[in-house]
């Protein structure tokens, strides 16, 4: 069934994954952004129409929700100005009632939600995790919807924040890396399985209502994740990693840094390990996905920017030359 999709945080790392895998299937797509002009590579896509608004303002809610069937809200932060909370509240919580509101001004039923692991608005260790699980709770909770969320992993892929920036910082920083929070567990899963999860949860009604936890086939300690990284970059790097005070330490010092590589609300969100007790059995029992691993999918992509970087490299000095 071809179906008319609003989506919220479409041009986003996921965003863009999910969109050209709906868009493959011939669904009708709208993109709510702020900075339409920054993302014409979806405007290149025939079933796509990208619009400029502000999904935080209802108006624009209302006038983009109009004669759809479905939304898919993908927005997230992972940090926020001040470290008080309000802003992942705004982020997630906030929005997520504007969307519920919008939906059945609208009478939207379809609603993909995307969560997090370990997302709980009581137990959550960080003002991230725990507002993830307001919103989440919030939707499921709308019992008008039909609702299905879904509770990722660390995310990985080409563009990704999560590799590419540990890969950029071990690119700037010389022989010692020190790592907090080493021994913290992941499974990471990659976003060609997530929006694949997504694009068959639309129309299969056995999904309704459901919570899926995401994960990939195997689990690392962020210490393993890192020292895969180097080995793939092809770099000398000694990993040191920190014990609790250094990485509490570490957060402190970095919260302030420009881009914020690392902050107090991570680093609360590093306490909890990132792992599904089934480990990767919803993406293969419930969707029949095969799901990729890491190491098989990382290098294809570091190395690709690797030896861009160098190409650039070679261009540059032979025009000096």
């Amino acid at each position: 069934m071809k179906r008319r999709i609003c989506i919220l945080g479409g041009t986003g790392f996921v965003g863009h994954h999910l969109i050209s895998s709906l868009a493959r299937e011939g669904h009708s797509i709208r993109v709510l952004t702020r900075r339409r002009e920054d993302h014409r590579e979806l405007l290149v896509m025939p079933t796509v129409e990208v619009f400029d608004a502000d999904v935080h303002d209802e108006n624009s809610l209302n006038r983009f929700f109009a004669n759809q069937d479905v939304v898919i809200n993908l927005v997230g932060i992972l940090n926020e100005r001040r470290d008080n909370g309000k802003g992942f509240y705004h982020a997630h919580v906030e929005l997520t009632d504007k969307v519920i509101r919008t939906c059945r001004t609208h009478g939207i039923e379809r609603l993909l939600h995307m969560s997090a692991l370990n997302a709980d608005p009581g137990t959550g260790s960080s003002y991230y995790l725990r507002s993830k699980g307001e919103a989440e709770h919030r939707v499921h909770a709308a019992g008008d919807l039909n609702v299905t969320s879904f509770r990722p992993s660390v995310i990985f892929g080409p563009e990704d924040s999560f590799i590419n920036r540990f890969a950029s910082l071990l690119k700037k920083t010389p022989w010692l890396f020190p790592l907090a929070c080493a021994n913290a567990r992941f499974a990471p899963v990659y976003v060609a399985d997530v929006a694949d999860a997504f694009s068959q949860s639309l129309n299969d009604p056995n999904t309704y209502g459901q919570r899926y936890n995401l994960c990939g086939p195997h689990e690392y300690t962020l210490q393993e994740i890192v020292e895969l990284i180097i080995q793939t970059l092809d770099i000398r790097r000694r990993v040191i990693p920190l014990g609790r005070l250094g990485s509490a330490l570490q957060a402190n010092l970095l919260e302030y840094a420009p881009g914020k590589p690392f902050s107090r609300d991570n680093y609360r969100s590093l306490q909890m390990d990132s792992v599904c007790p089934e480990g990767d059995q919803v993406l293969r029992k419930v969707f029949g996905i095969e799901p990729a691993a890491l190491e098989a999918i990382m290098p294809q992509y570091l190395r690709h920017e690797t030896w861009r970087n160098r190409y650039q490299l070679f261009r540059s000095k032979a025009r000096r030359d």
